[in-house]
């Protein structure tokens, strides 16, 4: 207890000093903390609007030829047929895990009554929904089975806003719409991560292609690929199809307009990328306003220490041993790194959180058109105290080294000591 009076008399005697000390510590915790915070939100923000779609996904789209190649001339219709992407999967067995193909209708009148929508309808499997993160949303219906399939029903999914529209203040599940004068029974009310979505309307595979009497010919096809865990294999694999695709279907395999592809998974890992090295920059920064707060705590310490070399003289003079001298140093040092270090970390929490608070009151529920760049920016706790902790053992670093070096002096050298 004793001790313990000496510090506080020691930091009452020195009020500025101990300010300027706290302050090091707190706002070097504080930065860091805020900093990893916001890096945090901004790749919590950017994932989330991924979240519920595959990213190990790749989509093809046939297109129109933009160079002759085998006696063809360019600008020609590229078709592809169902039995293609049977052999496309054939021939990659092991990067293709999954081959959905899918048809789809530009301006298809949706009505109901004298209310009406024009979507894009679509045809797909169930697969499809899992890999574009189409969801079915709690208590509002199914999604489209394999039953639906096999069995040509004529069942339709459709957005939130297209219920909206046509059934305003009712439920539509179980009840019809027409498309184009054709009955269809909304099975459910999806979401989706995308703004394109929600003008969108998915109908069984089967049934769009007698609907749109496309036979085999697909719109587009989306593959579910795996063991390939980097961009060069990605972009090799991609290679690999375009050259494959361009043997069946006879284009040039540089004609990029013939099918254009598109590498979700490629894209993910580019986004991965980004986000460590914006991590690590933060990292970075955050730690050199750390080690800012530790200097500035070893230049008061070391200036501290100093000014009080004298009464270190007189208290080795009157017989206090160099260990107890240390102590009031050390106790004194970690008392006020780890009050401050933990202001600065209650401060840099408390913002983090707060602003975390206010995004979630200003932006509401996350719809499937309302992409989200910042979310949660928060930290884990663990990070903030061994920050803390950190600095605290800095502090006391910095005070010990030159109370060590001071306490060696003779009593009658401390005493003179200038």
């Amino acid at each position: 207890m004793d001790t313990l009076y000496e510090i506080l008399a020691s930091i009452r005697r020195n009020k500025l000093r101990t300010i300027l000390t706290g302050f090091s510590v707190a706002w070097g915790i504080f930065m860091l903390i805020v900093l990893l915070g916001s890096g945090n939100g901004l790749m919590n923000g950017v994932q989330s609007n991924f979240r519920d779609q595959a990213s190990n996904v790749i989509r093809i789209f046939p297109g129109w030829t933009s160079m002759s190649h085998d006696g063809l001339e360019k600008g020609r219709r590229i078709t592809i047929k169902a039995e293609d992407l049977e052999m496309l999967a054939q021939q990659f067995p092991e990067h293709i895990e999954l081959v959905t193909p899918q048809l789809r209708r530009r301006g298809t009148q949706v009505a109901r009554g004298n209310e009406y929508s024009v979507l894009q309808v679509e045809g797909v499997y169930p697969e499809y929904m899992d890999l574009q993160g189409v969801r079915v949303l709690a208590g509002k219906g199914r999604n489209i089975n394999y039953q639906d399939i096999n069995e040509y029903r004529k069942v339709i999914l459709i957005h939130p806003k297209t219920a909206t529209v046509l059934f305003p203040n009712e439920d539509p599940i179980g009840d019809y719409v027409k498309l184009n004068n054709v009955l269809f029974q909304v099975a459910g009310i999806y979401d989706a991560d995308g703004s394109s979505e929600e003008r969108a309307a998915y109908i069984p595979y089967s049934t769009a292609q007698i609907f749109f009497n496309k036979g085999n010919k697909i719109d587009a096809a989306t593959l579910a690929i795996k063991n390939l865990p980097t961009l060069e294999a990605n972009e090799k694999f991609v290679i690999d199809v375009r050259q494959y695709l361009s043997t069946i279907l006879r284009f040039h395999p540089e004609d990029r307009n013939a099918v254009w592809m598109w590498n979700r998974f490629d894209d993910y890992l580019q986004t991965q990328f980004i986000f460590s090295a914006i991590s690590i920059a933060i990292w970075i920064i955050g730690l050199f306003s750390l080690i800012s707060g530790i200097v500035g705590v070893g230049n008061i310490m070391l200036i501290s220490v100093k000014e009080r070399t004298k009464e270190f003289g007189i208290r080795k003079a009157i017989g206090a041993s160099p260990w107890n001298i240390l102590r009031v140093v050390i106790m004194e040092s970690i008392i006020i790194t780890a009050i401050f270090g933990y202001i600065g970390m209650f401060l840099g929490i408390g913002v983090t959180e707060l602003l975390n608070y206010v995004l979630e009151s200003t932006q509401g529920p996350k719809t499937g058109n309302d992409p989200t760049m910042f979310l949660n920016p928060t930290i884990d706790m663990s990070i903030a105290i061994a920050a803390t902790a950190t600095l605290v053992i800095a502090g006391t670093l910095a005070g010990f080294f030159p109370a060590r070096k001071a306490v060696t002096i003779k009593p009658v050298e401390a005493l003179t000591a200038k």
